[in-house]
């Protein structure tokens, strides 16, 4: 679909301009995809993953049939420590020193604090990252003081905690009782505090605090880990 395209190549733009703070157009570079390729909504990583244009052992094995210019790209999904029982800045760091990449390109799927940033933002940012945060599930960062290289992070939303929802729907609530009627000074105070933070306090006691997912989640994957592919093969090469 057009909009798909259009998203793509603002993300190719931006990732762009990255790349050239940190690395040269032949330098190497390692896609890594975060994530758990049977539990859907985090299964953006290893998806993207498997559409990158991947060239690095082509110009290792077959160089004369890609042009001079060609940039050595390789890519991987490390899984998950569930899965695996190693610590993914353990697998990254083995796979960086034996092949030295320059730099890492990470994707993965995030935890929002808006329902309205589900599928519909691409969070990037050249710092590094730390797998699980999103969710409570913090593991070792992934990042240049860890790597020592520049680590690009390229993240989408694709679920929320039910704290959020029920502080999202405070807030629709609120501004309907104030479009109907004069506000008032309670309605103004419990709009101006963190909500989120006072009802994530009440539910997590309980194990009440779900992680929640759009129904159209497996389509919504498809189509952004096209976005997210088609963004980072047109950057990169």
């Amino acid at each position: 679909m057009k909009i798909y395209g259009k998203a793509a190549e603002v993300l190719t733009k931006e990732l762009k301009s990255l790349l050239e703070k940190h690395v040269q157009s032949k330098d190497d570079i390692l896609v890594v995809g975060l994530g758990n390729i049977y539990v859907t909504p985090d299964s953006l990583g290893p998806k993207v993953i498997n559409e990158i244009d991947v060239t690095r052992h082509i110009l290792t094995y077959m160089p004369n049939v890609l042009s001079e210019d060609t940039r050595p790209v390789s890519a991987v999904s490390p899984g998950v420590l569930g899965t695996t029982g190693i610590e993914t800045l353990e697998i990254i760091k083995g796979i960086v020193e034996n092949i030295k990449p320059k730099l890492l390109i990470v994707i993965d799927a995030l935890a929002s604090r808006s329902i309205e940033r589900i599928s519909s933002t691409i969070q990037l940012a050249d710092t590094g990252i730390t797998p699980g945060a999103g969710v409570g599930n913090t593991r070792k960062d992934l990042s240049m003081e860890t790597l020592g290289i520049p680590v690009i992070a390229l993240g989408i939303p694709t679920v929320v905690e039910a704290a959020t929802i029920a502080a999202d729907s405070l807030d629709l609530f609120i501004n309907k009782l104030q479009e109907n009627a004069e506000s008032n000074e309670f309605l103004n105070k419990f709009q101006e505090e963190d909500k989120y933070a006072m009802i994530k306090e009440v539910l997590a006691p309980e194990d009440f605090n779900f992680i929640v997912t759009p129904k159209e989640i497996d389509d919504l994957i498809e189509n952004m880990k096209d976005v997210v592919a088609r963004g980072i093969n047109f950057a990169v090469n």
